[in-house]
């Protein structure tokens, strides 16, 4: 039996009525994806953004942090500034950093490194303190004041104490034992200042 014009117009349009479905359905599901994607980039975005500001926040807050620290220093470096100023407070610091010196190094001849215009300062403080060492270790020591190797005239004090051949030598300037110090009690220093941190371990 021949389809008439009318079936095939009928049979037409369900094949494009089909058609066109198929059609609708897979854009909207591309268009629905498209959209998911979108959704997830900016919820990523919004996350990197976050934990940039945060880690900006974060740095804030160290820096803040360590520039107090800093300002501690400088503060404890300008007292002990004022404390070579005092000559007797001075002498008896003296005495006990160059002792301190020949302790560490348990050397016979050592070499005396010191500001230029610590050098009688430094030659009453040997005096005193070599029979004190010869008494304590039971051993002679030579003690040589180097005067043509000065240290640095601005630095707030202290001496540096060399073995015979110049190898091993111990700082012990005003400036070396405030860093030795502040290296120590920075963990302490910043428990005490913000706080002890669970998370954290003071490494540094």
């Amino acid at each position: 039996m021949a389809l008439t014009d009318a079936d095939v117009q009928k049979q037409a349009e369900e094949e494009f009525n089909i058609e066109k479905g198929r059609l609708v359905q897979t854009q909207r599901v591309k268009i629905m994806e498209h959209y998911e994607k979108k959704e997830k980039q900016i919820e990523q975005h919004k996350k990197i953004q976050m934990s940039n500001l945060m880690n900006q926040a974060r740095l804030k807050v160290l820096k803040a942090r360590d520039d107090m620290i800093m300002d501690l220093l400088n503060e404890a470096r300008q007292r002990l500034a004022e404390i070579a100023k005092d000559p007797a407070r001075y002498a008896t610091l003296l005495e006990g950093l160059i002792l301190q010196g020949f302790y560490q190094l348990l050397e016979p001849k050592v070499t005396i490194r010191c500001r230029q215009q610590d050098v009688e300062m430094v030659q009453a403080a040997v005096k005193k303190n070599t029979p004190i060492y010869k008494a304590a270790v039971k051993s002679n020591i030579d003690v040589k004041i180097d005067q043509e190797c000065f240290l640095p005239s601005e630095i707030c004090g202290g001496v540096e104490v060399y073995n015979a051949n110049g190898k091993i030598k111990v700082s012990n300037t005003l400036e070396s034992r405030l860093e030795l110090m502040a290296y120590q009690m920075i963990p302490e220093i910043r428990v005490n200042l913000f706080g002890a941190n669970p998370n954290r371990k003071f490494t540094d």
